[in-house]
């Protein structure tokens, strides 16, 4: 499916959500509107490099931010359920923790932390807008007290019960940032953050990165489609030289490449 142009896309999409939160004032209303407080003047540390995941589905781009409090934030738009979002929370919370503890610093130095993936499908099956999580005692429900929350939010949810109508919007505005979302929410805050994306738009510099980040996939996509196929071709030939296919076939794990050997074989 074709890709849209830079000035259709909305926010959900990992550059224009990358590129919209590098400016730090949409990243600090998105980020008030999340939390539910408000907060200082805050400072965004974008990490620019950009990773490919093996299939070419998506583009990570992280934004990091951290306010005059010294608190940090790790915000990421996730499209793709690949079912490994509680291990990249985990992994995240180790590498902001080493990253803002200096040789030498105590533990106590180590920043509050908030790390927050924002979801265009519901990644806990429970229908909710949000969900948070903290350590806490199994025994007691005591807090461990790290100052670590992981908050995982659903542009699917169904149960508003908890969660702000302007959050709800927001997260309807993710999937659809059009004016007349924008507008239905009937919020001042969303507004503004839609005119400035808006305004972003039109930067003529920024849509010629997304069309050298597009040329860059498709580039990357078809020197993986011809490595598979060399590869591929080499595993059919290996096999019609020991008389087993289809013995050996039907012990492959991946059942597209199965299905792949047996038409390859007329099998």
């Amino acid at each position: 499916m074709a890709r849209k142009k830079f000035e259709e896309l909305d926010l959900c999409d990992p550059f224009l959500f990358a590129a919209a939160l590098e400016d730090e004032v949409i990243c600090r209303l998105i980020l008030e509107m999340i939390l539910g407080r408000p907060i200082a003047k805050i400072r965004v540390h974008a990490e620019h490099t950009i990773l490919y995941s093996s299939d070419f589905r998506s583009v990570r781009l992280d934004i990091y931010a951290s306010d005059e409090v010294q608190v940090e934030y790790d915000i990421e738009m996730q499209n793709e359920d690949e079912h490994n979002l509680p291990k990249r929370s985990r992994y995240y919370q180790g590498e902001m923790d080493i990253t803002s503890l200096k040789p030498g610093e105590d533990f106590k130095s180590l920043r509050p932390c908030f790390i927050i993936f924002i979801c265009t499908f519901d990644p806990f099956g429970k229908g909710l807008y949000r969900y948070t999580f903290e350590n806490k005692c199994l025994e007691t429900e005591l807090s461990l007290g790290d100052e670590v929350q992981k908050i995982f939010l659903n542009t699917k949810g169904i149960h508003t019960e908890g969660v702000s109508e302007e959050l709800i919007h927001l997260l309807k505005c993710m999937e659809n940032s059009t004016d007349t979302c924008a507008a239905e929410a009937k919020n001042a805050t969303i507004q503004k953050i839609h005119s400035r994306i808006k305004e972003m738009k039109k930067n003529r510099n920024l849509g010629v990165r997304y069309m050298q980040m597009e040329e860059l996939l498709k580039k990357r996509e078809q020197e993986g489609i011809v490595e598979g196929e060399r590869r591929f071709g080499e595993l059919a030939l290996k096999l019609s030289e020991t008389g087993r296919e289809k013995e050996i076939i039907e012990a492959a794990s991946n059942p597209k490449l199965r299905q792949a050997l047996y038409r390859e074989f007329g099998l």
